[in-house]
């Protein structure tokens, strides 16, 4: 069974691996949504905060949850590399329409990710 999972602010597609006690071993089957640039403390900001490139949760990598944090998931899956290109893809378009300090570093980010991904999945991004 797949699970819907979000972290810090990414979601994904998830399957249970392992159960021990309360904590559930989950590996990410795709992404759904990728995780937005910057300090999360301080969204949207650009200024004196230190402007983080946040990676998406990697293709079989694990985290460890609580029943609490999933919600089943019954659409179809794609693949994790298209899944991955559709969400960057959305991230940067909403980066672009919205034009201020915030998203113009938020695209430095994203082109970086691109670039990153495109290595390490030997895919086009």
């Amino acid at each position: 069974m797949l699970y819907q999972f979000p972290h810090k602010t990414g979601k994904y597609v998830v399957e249970i691996i392992e159960e021990k006690g309360d904590q559930l071993l989950v590996k990410v089957v795709a992404v759904l949504k990728h995780p937005r640039q910057g300090d999360l403390h301080n969204p949207n900001e650009v200024d004196n905060v230190f402007f983080h490139e946040r990676k998406a949760l990697s293709q079989y990598e694990k985290r460890y949850t609580t029943a609490q944090f999933l919600k089943e998931y019954q659409a179809d899956v794609p693949s994790y590399i298209e899944s991955l290109q559709n969400s960057l893809y959305e991230l940067e378009e909403k980066m672009k329409e919205r034009n201020n300090a915030y998203s113009e570093q938020a695209l430095k980010c994203i082109e970086q990710l691109k670039k990153d991904y495109s290595r390490q999945y030997k895919s086009d991004f």
